[in-house]
């Protein structure tokens, strides 16, 4: 007891905001911090452990002897564990011996507040902090300016570990794709890249969705300041960064939140609520306070330490429902009587309003996967407050489009206009995620129908219809160059395949997509509004073709987008147009430097035909299964 000085970060009115689950910054006093105690260096640690009779500091300062560094508990009944280790430094590894109350359990626990995690398999935490000298101030200065819902939202989305391997099999680190993954994603003109989880993992087939260090960067890669060098750069490209983040469940290894004080601290005791049967995983406890601080401050810390522009929100729906992957009998209504995690929605919508609150510039965006109501409508409006929404029905409806023979489509041509009856009910973002390419999924370009010139003109007409869509648009890696393989998490990218024209030219369509969607405001300015699309024609099953405008503020600005399902030519196509001016092709995904037929007119004339509902008209050279927009 005499190793540990007797010493708090708290004042009483943490230790209220704490109890109440209003302190969202407790990464500041909770966890191990280097600090200085009339004049000796040491680390404190506190801990949040309620039903524990004795806490211990163990590392490799003390040869993890439990009881020669116990620390002290504090007498407001806040739970918490506290005090001031001489002689303890950065680098130390340590955990928590944890005695509870609850049927006398002992639990060795690695820090849920650490800064820096053990590279897996081991499992202790490190003392850290990260020091470093941000040179991002353009972009963090002007972010609001970028990072709005009228900008351009066009997402790259990497798994850190197989984006690209050196040595045939060794992940690059944070300093390496400083270097390497900034300039690619800038030289393919995304304006954001979104990372899968980056928060620290035991189990490399979980692609990081399964967190046990919440405030630490996965050591697999490099330092946590290494990480920050990583955004920083991005930022310095004028690329925002966006992070996976996991709230709705973490995974029951020993060392983890799972029983953590031997008792049910962060998870729902009750395991009809507090138990994931998909994921073998536990559930947060959305109604406790302290872990609706834990996990809020965790949202606030990325944003805060490392500059992050956004959230994504892993698994929504699965928070939203007390009978999400539940048979009748394995869940328990509400207290209204129906399927609602009241909880859950509490604990999103105060997210959602301490983020936009405490951040200028920033996005939050959920994975929800189901007709919720309001997921991105403001929370004084009843909404969830998230800023996007993936629009999963749109990536179902239209995968399962394009994989059938062209011959078909015009039966189902409902398949690809339907998404515009809904498109407005949120802010979407279109999303071709790493989900798609999958457990027999297959690729992207596998998808598609055909011999291998209509596979690349069917992924080409893809992405063209994807990124003229209204939305944001969201992409995974691999994808930009039509990788042929389903994605191995284990593996490299299969770079090797962009030395091929077919796939070089894939990687160029994204290429001038981006430029195309970031230089044409008509395709960003009104991307969640109705006003910004209108159908010229959405059913013309005989050819299968659909004709859309996109509107920006200046009717100058606005775009046709003409997209042609066949590999059939479509010779003298008219369509209505809304003005009489000439029109100019600003992008063809059927040109030669895409590997395509090169068919198409560069300029087009209207005539005072009138068509489509409209009192003047053009003749369109419509290419083969490709999409055409003009200005």
């Amino acid at each position: 007891m005499s190793n540990v000085i007797v010493h708090s970060l708290f004042s009483e009115f943490d230790i209220n905001l704490f109890k109440t689950g209003k302190h969202f910054r407790l990464y500041n006093k909770l966890g191990s911090h280097l600090i200085e105690v009339d004049g000796v260096k040491g680390t404190y640690f506190a801990v949040w452990a309620p039903s524990a009779k004795s806490v211990s500091v163990i590392g490799d300062f003390n040869y993890w002897n439990a009881g020669e560094h116990e620390l002290n508990v504090r007498w407001d009944a806040s739970g918490i564990w506290e005090g001031f280790i001489p002689g303890v430094d950065k680098g130390t590894k340590y955990k928590y011996k944890i005695h509870s109350h609850n049927n006398d359990i002992w639990t060795e626990k690695a820090d849920p507040f650490a800064r820096f995690c053990e590279h897996p398999p081991n499992t202790a935490s490190l003392v850290w902090d990260a020091p470093y000298d941000w040179k991002d101030k353009k972009w963090m200065d002007t972010r609001e300016e970028k990072n709005g819902l009228d900008k351009p939202y066009s997402v790259y989305e990497v798994h850190l570990g197989s984006w690209k391997k050196k040595n045939g099999w060794e992940s690059l680190t944070y300093i390496e794709m400083a270097d390497q993954l900034v300039d690619y994603v800038d030289k393919m003109g995304f304006t954001h890249v979104e990372f899968m989880p980056v928060m620290e993992y035991p189990y490399d087939p979980s692609w990081g969705y399964q967190i046990t260090g919440y405030f630490a960067p996965t050591s697999r890669f490099g330092k946590p300041e290494d990480f920050k060098v990583l955004v920083d750069k991005f930022h310095q490209k004028g690329i925002g960064v966006i992070l996976d983040w996991v709230p709705s469940h973490f995974p029951e290894d020993a060392h983890g939140l799972g029983f953590f004080d031997g008792s049910h601290l962060y998870e729902h005791p009750d395991r009809r609520r507090g138990y994931h049967p998909d994921w073998k995983s536990l559930i947060f406890n959305y109604g406790r306070n302290e872990v609706r601080a834990f996990l809020i401050s965790n949202a606030i810390f990325w944003l805060d330490h490392y500059h992050v522009d956004g959230l994504r929100v892993d698994a929504v729906a699965s928070m939203l429902y007390l009978d999400y992957s539940r048979e009748d009998g394995e869940w328990e209504p509400n207290m209204y009587g129906n399927n609602e995690n009241l909880e859950a929605l509490s604990f999103l919508r105060e997210m959602n309003q301490e983020v936009y609150a405490s951040f200028k510039g920033v996005q939050t965006i959920a994975e929800e996967s189901t007709a919720f109501s309001g997921v991105t409508k403001p929370v004084h409006f009843g909404g969830l407050g998230f800023g996007m929404k993936w629009m999963m029905g749109w990536m179902h409806d239209t995968l399962e489009f394009f994989k059938k023979e062209p011959i078909h489509r015009s039966y189902d041509l409902n398949d690809i206009t339907f998404s515009m009856t809904y498109a407005f009910t949120e802010n979407f973002v279109l999303p071709f995620s790493h989900d798609e390419v999958v457990y027999g999924k297959q690729s992207l370009l596998y998808r598609m129908p055909g011999d291998e010139w209509q596979r690349f003109a069917n992924l080409r007409l893809l992405f063209g219809y994807m990124f003229t869509h209204p939305g944001g648009n969201l992409l995974f890696m691999g994808g930009e160059f039509g990788q042929s393989s389903e994605w191995n998490f284990q593996e490299s990218l299969a770079w090797h395949l962009t030395q091929y024209d077919f796939h070089s030219g894939i990687q160029e369509v994204i290429k001038d997509l981006n430029k195309l969607y970031k230089s044409n405001p008509a395709l960003y300015q009104k991307q969640f509004s109705s006003e910004g699309f209108q159908w010229i024609e959405y059913n013309d099953k005989e050819n299968t073709v659909i004709t859309y405008l996109r509107k920006g503020e200046d009717p100058k600005d606005d775009l046709i987008i003409a997209c042609n399902f066949t590999p059939v030519p479509r010779e003298n196509y008219r369509v209505g147009v809304p003005k009489s001016t000439q029109l100019k092709l600003v992008f063809n995904s059927d040109e030669t430097k895409y590997s395509g037929s090169g068919i198409g007119k560069k300029t087009l004339k209207p005539s005072k035909t009138s068509w489509n509902g409209h009192p003047q008209s053009v003749v369109m050279t419509l290419p083969p299964l490709a999409v055409v927009v003009y200005k």
